[in-house]
């Protein structure tokens, strides 16, 4: 899915509320002895379910040097294990008629099949396997090395805004591992050695995992099954080392350009540290209101300001994620208009900015609040964007109860904690990158 896409149903779905109270998802929460996180989401609308194992580990846990470790375990996770040889894997999903596939995060690696209520004891038998029994060939290894090899290569290549993106996250994140991108660079890909994949494999544990089980079943079944394939799997006796959920100390300010050959049109990023759930949980719902107002969608400030009323954009928004486990943040995106001097966009954009804290009114605050309770039922009603969504929350540490209490404490935000998040916002360190085309003036 679209991180762009993402923000979206998280910042839409998760708010919507009936007239009366009700769960959102009306999750089942429970661990396994040997610590395995499940969570259930019963949904009856069809006989289908979305099977999602969430492990607690991603590019951030590598070690430096060794960029991409995690992507390239991934791949080779659909390469066989001891009992499932070569590919069997996959062939065995695609004749059960099975959607199966896997996703690497700076937090977290998730695999996930979408699969008839019938052969959900297949997918967790397959995927239980591959937890404890990966078999990392030589053959298998040297392939999969050089298929993320050239996908490096190849996001490079074709996305002219790539590299201009991996500046502003080593800018923003400075020596933290954030900085880093998911995929490594060409030369780490290269340097990786199964010895390399097997250290972030040993994090592949149940105490490290969420199991996400979203459609046809119930949650009885659902936990006695997974009693069953993963219920047996021991817990290791070494505990897990904890990672520092500390936000870097950047300047007030950061600026940069870079000129870029295959861009056709400029784009200004701005990036602002922020609350995240793992570190401030009580502040993120006002950032999230903000987000809304300011720049989440066609009618906000942003758009109306920049897009519609002063014609010097012809896209403004902003984005707020609080999930990243070591610190959040607020991002705003402006593609200026042809022939419009950036400096100019950016000076009227900052006008904005200064005057929300004064301008967010009490009829602003029930506005948005009704844009994010209404609507999207159908994306929670969905199996597969409810287990997604879901699993990302709790991996960002929120409980069951949490998740399903999030309309609540969204209904519950004042004026003034807008207003206060506001304050806070434009008060926070920043890094702002412009990209311009090769040749091009600001």
């Amino acid at each position: 899915m679209k991180k762009n896409l993402f923000c979206y149903l998280l910042a839409n779905l998760l708010f919507f509320a009936p007239t009366t109270k009700a769960e959102l998802f009306n999750l089942k929460e429970y661990k396994l002895d040997n610590g395995l996180q499940v969570i259930v989401i019963p949904n009856h609308k069809a006989p289908i379910v979305k099977h999602m194992l969430w492990y607690k580990v991603g590019a951030a846990d590598e070690t430096i040097g060794k960029g991409g470790s995690a992507h390239l375990l991934e791949h080779l996770m659909f390469r066989g294990t001891k009992k499932i040889k070569g590919q069997e894997y996959n062939r065995i999903m695609e004749q059960n008629g099975a959607v199966s596939n896997a996703f690497t995060g700076q937090d977290s690696t998730a695999y996930h099949q979408f699969i008839d209520i019938s052969r959900l004891e297949l997918a967790m038998y397959l995927e239980a396997d591959r937890m404890q029994n990966l078999n990392i060939d030589y053959e298998s290894f040297e392939t999969e090395r050089q298929i993320v090899f050239q996908e490096r290569k190849q996001m490079v290549e074709n996305n002219p805004l790539y590299l201009f993106t991996e500046e502003l996250q080593r800018t923003f994140w400075q020596n933290h591992p954030y900085s880093r991108p998911v995929t490594g660079t060409e030369e780490e890909i290269m340097s990786l050695t199964k010895k390399d994949l097997k250290r972030i494999y040993k994090k592949y544990r149940p105490d490290n995992a969420i199991l996400i089980i979203s459609g046809d079943i119930e949650p009885n079944l659902a936990l006695e099954l997974a009693q069953k394939y993963y219920g047996k799997i021991p817990q290791p006796i070494t505990p897990l080392p904890t990672n520092s959920n500390t936000l870097p100390q950047i300047k007030k300010q950061t600026h940069f350009t870079m000129e870029l050959p295959k861009l056709n049109i400029p784009r200004i990023v701005r990036k602002y540290q922020a609350p995240s759930f793992a570190i401030a949980p009580e502040k993120i719902y006002p950032y999230i209101i903000l987000s809304k107002y300011i720049g989440d969608s066609d009618i906000s400030v942003l758009h109306r300001a920049l897009v519609e009323d002063k014609k010097l954009a012809v896209n403004a928004y902003s984005t707020y994620n609080f999930t990243p486990t070591a610190g959040g943040y607020f991002d705003f995106v402006l593609v200026p208009t042809p022939n419009i001097k950036i400096d100019l966009l950016i000076a009227e954009f900052d006008k904005i900015l200064t005057n929300i804290s004064q301008s967010f009114t009490q009829q602003d605050l029930e506005k948005a609040k009704r844009q994010l309770l209404a609507g999207l039922i159908y994306t929670r009603d969905n199996p597969q964007n409810s287990a997604y969504i879901v699993g990302t929350l709790a991996r960002a540490g929120m409980s069951g109860k949490d998740i399903e209490n999030y309309d609540q404490n969204i209904k519950s935000v004042t004026l003034q904690q807008v207003k206060q998040a506001a304050k806070e916002l434009l008060q926070s360190s920043f890094v702002e990158g412009i990209a311009l085309p090769k040749g091009e003036n600001k």
